[in-house]
């Protein structure tokens, strides 16, 4: 994979006469190297949602006032999504899967993972591991797109926290705060994904070990198995947070997101966790962060501060 991401960037075509209707003119994939480990950060795309689901539990006004500081709209803005691709050793490791495809939901923006993984030159079937921070249909979604199953390895290892596949037994949805049809379609997504890959499936209790440098941890809040992956090698770490970290949660890390099965737990679990990163300095990415969301972590007060790593070309 070394060859594959030394070009940071996905190419574009900047000519002003652009004659391709497939042209992207946004990066899509941003590799970062982790003292021997290579790390690259792949969009699956953007999905619009409401911006109540920042802070459902703020002060609409508050919440107001932080959008307006932020240049953002007021009633609706673009989400990233973020995935991440691992190569330790001999072990590709896929962490998430993006969204896949909903029809229901309406979301033709997001879902373009498996295409930017073709993109980077990365084959499915090279993959030896998949992480899954959780189990929500845009952490696993990519995986039950048609077709996605067989074009992947028959000894495929899928590692998720025992707690987040005990959860989509019976999930609860009593203090979560979704637009209509989420939540069925959360269920319907977890579902499938357990039926087709159930024999895949590799559980932890609270931390595992995946390769050399590469340790999964459980965290709980914003759904009970939820988990973070850290990436550490020659004295260099990254932290992939999934979603315990949006971007409103550096300023106002106590308000809740729409989409936290416990809020309350999900805020304390990510003051820890952006405490760590300010304490080590060490680099965070995260599932809905702007991509390519690599950056690191300072204290300001009883909040914190987002550091955006300058690019490197």
């Amino acid at each position: 994979m070394n060859q594959i991401i030394r070009n940071t960037q996905q190419e574009t075509n900047m000519n002003l006469h652009i004659t391709s209707k497939t042209e992207e003119l946004v990066p899509s994939r941003y590799a970062v190297r982790i003292g021997e480990i290579d790390v690259l950060v792949v969009s699956d795309g953007v999905l619009p949602l409401p911006t109540k689901m920042l802070a459902h539990n703020a002060d609409p006004a508050d919440r107001a006032a932080w959008l307006h500081d932020m240049f953002l709209p007021p009633d609706a803005f673009d989400w990233a999504l973020n995935v991440v691709v691992v190569r330790s050793g001999d072990q590709t490791i896929l962490i998430d899967a993006g969204l896949g495809f909903d029809p229901d939901l309406q979301l033709p923006r997001a879902g373009q993972l498996i295409k930017r993984l073709e993109a980077a030159g990365i084959d499915l079937g090279a993959v030896t591991d998949v992480v899954l921070t959780h189990m929500h249909m845009d952490h696993v979604g990519g995986l039950i797109v048609d077709g996605v199953k067989e074009r992947l390895r028959p000894d495929l290892r899928i590692h998720v926290a025992a707690a987040e596949v005990k959860f989509w037994e019976s999930p609860d949805f009593s203090h979560t705060n979704m637009p209509q049809g989420f939540p069925d379609a959360l269920r319907s997504a977890a579902k499938r994904f357990t039926k087709e890959y159930g024999s895949h499936l590799r559980t932890f209790e609270e931390q595992h070990e995946v390769a050399p440098g590469v340790v999964v941890h459980r965290t709980g809040g914003h759904t009970p198995g939820h988990s973070v992956v850290r990436i550490a090698s020659g004295g260099d770490a990254l932290t992939f947070a999934g979603d315990a970290v949006f971007a409103v949660g550096f300023d106002e890390p106590n308000w809740h997101n729409g989409f936290e099965h416990d809020p309350e737990e999900a805020a304390r679990v990510r003051i820890h966790l952006l405490r760590q990163l300010a304490e080590s300095g060490e680099m965070l990415v995260a599932t809905h962060l702007p991509f390519p969301s690599v950056g690191r972590v300072a204290a300001d007060g009883d909040a914190f501060r987002w550091v955006p790593v300058f690019w490197d070309y």
